[in-house]
């Protein structure tokens, strides 16, 4: 265990005028704090906080975060109190220390709920101060470093996917490339064991093999440098256990296949220094085409800036090229960190970092504020941290940096909102294009904007980033509560005429109170979603009606309960009722939308449907659907198109081979003949989409059918979908 003056030395060692005695007091405060307290390695409790504090002095952090790490788990495990801490340490530090008492362990849980919540805690603490996230990293290095002490083989896999899940990428996202490439390391040593081994024994073949020639080409490579009048370092960088098996899962590729296992990495001192050392080697080596980034003019959000490039060494070798400032690569190596001024004089002795200084950051923090639950925050953040980005540009040169894979709808809601929500098409480069195109590095991305037209349904499954599927999700709900209010009006206004009253808002709102809602809007929402009947409403506003009123035969109308629909659905609000469209007969098992009608409901349709086509005038009114996973196979009714052969024995056969396979024929109707081949319409009980597909099949064996197919709304059918 590190000794009290050692951990006093290292931070006088890069701030001579660290307050020692604050350090001391926080050494002992914590000693005493944790008494007798063992880690599940029996060591000493205390170990733990003076370990993370140590790790913290490697990133020459300023006193606070010090003193922060040494007693951080004191208000939680120990009798100390956030009172006691302040009266000692002052305000700045218990606050610290606060905030990362309150980001309670992030336990895989079945409590999905709960994880999310707390996730969501963590990010609105690190908002405050983002010294909070570096302790809690550090905190989870540590943990990491002494996993192989605990004794439960779940709990420590638990752990590690944690470690993978949230904590490497958010150190990623700080830029601090060596927390998170060990803790990707230790997780993946815990999580896949076996694959770890394989790919160290293939880097040890590896090293074996071309350690010599790398270090030729180094050496080569400072010698010609130095020619030009570049003084330059040149060092090696040894891709990661867990970067290569990742790459080789994303890529499909073998381990012989990829390109970066090794790189070199080219420190100069100054960037025009970096331009000109690029200039060299493309001179002297040839380039691998394709395998240039210009991260120095085109920064990651997380602050990383480097010249990356490619080249076929002098003995015909792959390698890999990392140009940069010794800045640049203090900023790689420690991410914020290398931001974080220990004292800064002109600036009252505050510290310069701060959560603004990283844009994907900044991000993150606003999507708390626009009103996504926390299952929901925490799946589009958790999408955001894992994405590499592409850099894109608005026609007037603005830089926006997006995760790979986005959309020009991605692009539209990162300039604003309001660009988003009255996107109706783009131009990437000056050519129309899809809204679900991907976009690419250097793109120059035009947003067509209409404020008659709003975001799709659909749209949600064309988009990476968490801000634009939390907007599309809020405009959707928007329209759905006015869509529910404006049908809850028409089913009351119906309601109060069919009990021979007139209708009007200022006799509704008297009846508030007895309804126990605060607003009119409140009970058209509720009408809409089956969360109150329409007679409940009509007798709290006329209480004296009489049932031999005009509203008797209404109220046996009004307040029977209409039949559950056999299959559950997501993504219908409570309440909200649904039928299947005739056109194209869902089944379970098919992918599938709902449309809002007035006085319908939601009609539901297959995805293929041909009666969307004339519908998507009027895509506000789309609603993502879904079979919920508890549907049981109840009976549905699914519909063919069939064309039989017009000889003797045809339609036996094909009558025949629909009960062979299950099937129950419910309706049958000719709807063309011909000499040859008579076209049928089908309907048939079947459990599900599956099923429907295997009569198909057998169908098709059939010698006396000459085609048959599901139906998919044709227009001929459009008279059932009225």
């Amino acid at each position: 265990m590190m000794r009290q003056f050692e951990l006093v030395e290292r931070v006088k060692a890069y701030d001579p005028e660290a307050d020692e005695d604050l350090l001391n007091r926080a050494y002992v405060f914590g000693v005493k704090a944790h008494g007798n307290q063992k880690r599940d390695s029996g060591d000493p409790y205390f170990s733990h906080p003076l370990e993370v504090a140590g790790i913290l002095t490697d990133l020459n952090l300023d006193e606070a975060t010090i003193v922060t790490a040494l007693l951080h788990d004191t208000i939680e495990d120990t009798d100390a109190s956030y009172d006691e801490i302040q009266r000692q340490f002052g305000k700045e530090i218990a606050d610290l220390v606060n905030g990362v008492t309150k980001l309670s362990k992030l336990e895989l849980q079945s409590e999905e709920t709960k994880q999310a919540e707390n996730f969501r805690k963590f990010m609105l603490a690190m908002s405050h101060d983002v010294r909070v996230l570096l302790v809690k990293l550090a905190d989870r290095l540590h943990n990491m470093r002494t996993l192989k002490s605990i004794e439960k083989e779940d709990r420590r896999k638990r752990i590690a996917a944690e470690t993978m899940e949230i904590y490497a990428p958010l150190a990623g996202r700080m830029g601090m490339q060596n927390f998170r490439d060990e803790l990707e390391d230790l997780a993946f040593e815990e999580i896949n064991p076996e694959m770890r081994t394989s790919v160290m024994k293939r880097l040890a073949e590896f090293r074996k093999k071309t350690g010599a020639v790398t270090e030729r080409l180094a050496q080569t490579l400072k010698r010609k440098l130095s020619e030009y009048g570049i003084e330059a370092e040149v060092s090696g960088r040894e891709k990661k256990p867990y970067s290569i098996w990742r790459k080789m899962e994303e890529k499909g590729q073998t381990f012989d296949q990829l390109a970066d296992i090794f790189a070199l990495r080219v420190t100069v001192g100054t960037i025009e220094d970096c331009y000109r050392a690029l200039g060299v080697i493309h001179s002297t080596w040839r380039h691998v085409p394709g395998r240039f980034k210009d991260y120095i003019s085109l920064p990651k959000t997380n602050n990383y800036r480097s010249l990356h490039t490619e080249i076929f060494g002098p003995e015909n070798q792959r390698i890999e090229l990392q140009i940069r400032t010794e800045e640049m690569h203090e900023i790689s190596e420690r991410g914020i960190a290398a931001h974080w001024t220990y004292k800064d004089k002109l600036n009252g002795g505050r510290p310069l970092a701060n959560i603004d200084a990283y844009e994907s950051l900044r991000s993150l923090i606003e999507s708390l504020k626009v009103g996504d639950t926390p299952e929901e925050f925490f799946e589009n953040t958790r999408l955001e941290l894992f994405q590499d980005q592409v850099f894109c540009f608005t026609p007037k040169g603005q830089l926006i940096a997006l995760p790979r894979g986005a959309t020009p709808i991605d692009f539209a809601y990162a300039v604003h909102t309001d660009v988003g929500d009255t996107c109706v098409g783009a131009k990437i480069d000056g050519r129309h294009v899809p809204l679900s195109t991907k976009l690419k590095n250097g793109n120059s991305v035009e947003i067509i904007r209409s404020p008659k037209q709003g975001p799709s349904a659909i749209w949600e499954s064309m988009v990476v980033t968490g801000k634009a599927r939390s907007a599309i999700r809020r405009y959707l709900k928007n329209v759905e509560r006015f869509e529910h209010q404006r049908m809850g009006r028409a089913i009351l206004e119906k309601a109060f005429r069919d009990a021979g009253q007139e209708f009007s808002e200022k006799s509704l709102a008297a009846a508030l109170k007895k309804l126990k809602l605060a607003k009119a809007e409140d009970v058209y929402s509720h009408l809409a979603e089956g969360l109150v009947t329409a007679a409940d409403v009509v007798k709290a506003v006329f209480p004296g009606l009489k049932e031999e009123s005009p509203l008797t035969s209404w109220t046996n109308w009004i307040t029977r309960k209409p039949k559950p629909n056999a299959i559950p659905i997501e993504g219908l609000s409570p309440g909200l009722g649904y039928h299947l469209a005739p056109c194209c007969q869902p089944l379970l098992g098919d992918r599938i939308v709902g449309v809002i009608r007035t006085g319908q409901g939601v009609v539901v349709h297959t995805i293929d449907c041909d009666r969307l086509v004339d519908q998507q005038d009027q895509l506000d009114r789309w609603i993502d659907l879904k079979w919920s996973p508890d549907a049981a196979n109840e009976v549905q009714v699914g519909r063919l198109k069939v064309a039989v052969n017009n000889e003797a024995g045809a339609l036996a056969n094909m009558c025949n081979s629909i009960a062979q396979h299950g099937g129950n024929i419910t309706n049958l109707k000719i709807v063309e003949r011909a000499p040859l081949v008579f076209g049928m319409q089908v309907d048939i009980e079947v459990r599900d989409a599956k099923h429907l597909a295997d009569i198909i099949t057998g169908l098709r064996a059939s010698p006396s059918i000459n085609a048959v197919d599901r139906t998919h709304g044709e227009k001929e059918l459009a008279a059932h979908d009225a």
